[in-house]
């Protein structure tokens, strides 16, 4: 089985000193490409930098380039300039992660929106896909969305952790979903079991948001609690069992999404 992790921040401090030894897990574990995902300017250019550094040959490692709402205060004109030049590099795949987050609210909504305004135009500009974030804003979200959706290549929800509603009106405007070990809480994640059989083929990708998100079903758990990429067959087993469908055919329609998605080259 092939795996993708649409999702992963390798550049967080807490991997700072293993990345061989991090990817070299996910690998044997059958996540043959991965996703770093950017957060802010400097995060983003970090990102691609572990691409170039880590990727011999140039087909695993992919990234992503963006601002998070909690970073949107730092949002000015120059941002956008240099964003829009890092988006342009070929180990760049998709806009984001940009979004809204009305749950923290690190920074001001009016300054998120901007923001995320600002980096919807830039991926219609560039015709790129759509890495997204969202807390307590589908509504809000949903309104922006829809002004830029019939431009955009593709959107994807990543980290969806919302409820039935939220995931149909996502759908319904033609957004894919990424699913990680929020899944496998048993605590918070329930309510996602019965709506993951409602996700198209075609719609549905996996992701780890390494290191968080460690997936509460695993055993052994890691001593240090950090979640990695080769931990992904866990959330890849745990839909299944929802969609109830074989690990195996999962694995080979998600696959399939993400490398379309991302434009992805076949190993």
């Amino acid at each position: 089985m092939q795996l993708i992790d649409i999702g992963v921040n390798l550049t967080h401090d807490s991997f700072a000193q293993n990345h061989e030894a991090v990817l070299a897990r996910a690998y044997e574990a059958g996540v043959c490409q991965l996703l770093l995902t950017g957060t802010s300017l400097a995060g983003s250019e970090k990102a691609l930098e572990l691409c170039r550094q880590a990727d011999e040959h140039g087909n695993r490692l992919f990234s992503t380039a963006g601002v998070h709402p909690h970073d949107a205060s730092s949002w000015t004109s120059a941002t956008a300039a240099q964003l829009r030049a890092l988006l342009k590099e070929d180990t760049v795949r998709a806009v984001g992660e940009c979004g809204l987050d009305f749950n923290r609210d690190f920074s001001p909504r009016p300054q998120q929106e901007k923001a995320l305004e600002e980096q919807l135009a830039l991926a219609v500009d560039l015709q790129m896909p759509v890495f997204l974030h969202e807390r307590d804003a589908n509504q809000r979200l949903l309104e922006m969305l829809r002004d830029y959706r019939d431009r955009l290549p593709a959107a994807v929800v990543h980290c969806f952790t919302g409820e039935k509603r939220a995931l149909f009106s996502y759908l319904d405007l033609d957004l894919h979903i990424g699913i990680t070990g929020w899944i496998c809480d048993e605590r918070r994640g329930t309510h996602l079991h019965p709506l993951m059989k409602e996700i198209p083929v075609g719609r549905l990708m996996l992701e780890s948001d390494a290191p968080y998100l460690l997936p509460r079903t695993l055993r052994p758990k890691p001593k240090n609690g950090r979640n990695e990429p080769a931990y992904l067959p866990e959330v890849l087993n745990e839909v299944a069992k929802h969609r109830q469908e074989t690990p195996e055919h999962l694995a080979a329609h998600t696959t399939a999404c993400a490398r379309a998605f991302f434009n992805l080259p076949t190993l």
